[in-house]
């Protein structure tokens, strides 16, 4: 006899992106050793205080870069369309599941 999983696709669940990125993720080790705090007083003054468009935050922008190297992702276009999908990622660069990618 076959069995049919029912597709449960248009659920609705509660659950935090913590819980989705295993313990022992390489990210998590990396996050769990260097503070990136440093790069904001490393580009506070590149940036104005008073007018402007807002910013995309710099440790972001220094995180994006290393996911493509760390993981061997040849182009930028690809390393944002992996940060998309991959909750790893996104906990990584604190973005939550309905936040917006940085655009490449």
């Amino acid at each position: 006899m076959i069995s049919k999983t029912p597709q449960k696709n248009d659920q609705i669940q509660m659950i935090s992106i913590e819980q989705l990125v295993p313990q022992d993720h390489l990210l998590r080790k990396i996050d769990s050793l260097i503070d990136f705090n440093f790069i904001y007083d490393l580009v506070e003054d590149k940036y104005c205080r008073d007018n402007g468009r807002p910013s995309i935050d710099p440790v972001t922008l220094i995180k994006i870069p290393l996911i493509q190297y760390m993981y061997a992702i040849r182009s930028m276009r690809q390393t944002i369309k992996e940060i998309e999908v991959n909750m790893a990622y996104r906990w990584f660069l604190g973005l939550g599941c309905c936040d917006k990618v940085p655009h490449f």
